[in-house]
């Protein structure tokens, strides 16, 4: 079986994260990037801490089926989960899991990594497959770092507009 791209894409993320113009264009080039060379992604996305309503995530750039869940508080999901948490939550089997919110039928494994600003969680980046344990180690391994990634690029954006005033 063939390696897993992970450190081309993580490669192809750093060098645009580099050059980004913002944030908002740094997240559409990860969700693009990442179903092209890891088909079994089927859903991915970010959700964002709401400035004005910190206790609620809202849908930023996403690469799939549109979903109605484009706020969701962070009492409630897999994604308010891994807020609440401050951590990675992998969930093999959406349908045996009671804090799953339906946005697919066809969706049957999901993975939510935080990202954190100065060390508080900023938003997630959230990946639903239509597999039953889809996701590995190495997945959350590779979604962290691409959390890492995003975070970075937010910490240096804020540190030059500041620098700016």
């Amino acid at each position: 079986m063939p390696e897993k791209p992970f450190t081309r894409i993580l490669s192809e993320v750093a060098a645009f994260a580099a050059t980004a113009s913002d944030l908002a264009a740094l997240q559409s080039f990860i969700v693009e990037i990442i179903p092209r060379y890891l088909p079994y992604y089927n859903w991915t996305g970010f959700y964002m801490l709401d400035a004005g309503a910190p206790e609620t995530l809202v849908l930023g750039p996403f690469h799939g089926a549109p979903t109605e869940h484009v706020r969701i508080p962070v009492s409630q999901g897999i994604c308010g989960a891994a807020v609440a948490q401050n951590a990675t939550v992998i969930v093999d089997d959406v349908n045996s899991d009671p804090r799953y919110l339906a946005c697919s039928l066809a969706t049957q494994s999901e993975i939510v990594v935080p990202i954190r600003v100065n060390g508080a969680v900023a938003g997630e980046i959230d990946i639903d497959s239509h597999d039953l344990a889809a996701f590995s180690a190495q997945d959350r391994e590779f979604l962290e770092k691409c959390a890492t990634i995003v975070s970075d690029f937010i910490e240096r954006t804020q540190t030059v507009s500041s620098n700016l005033k």
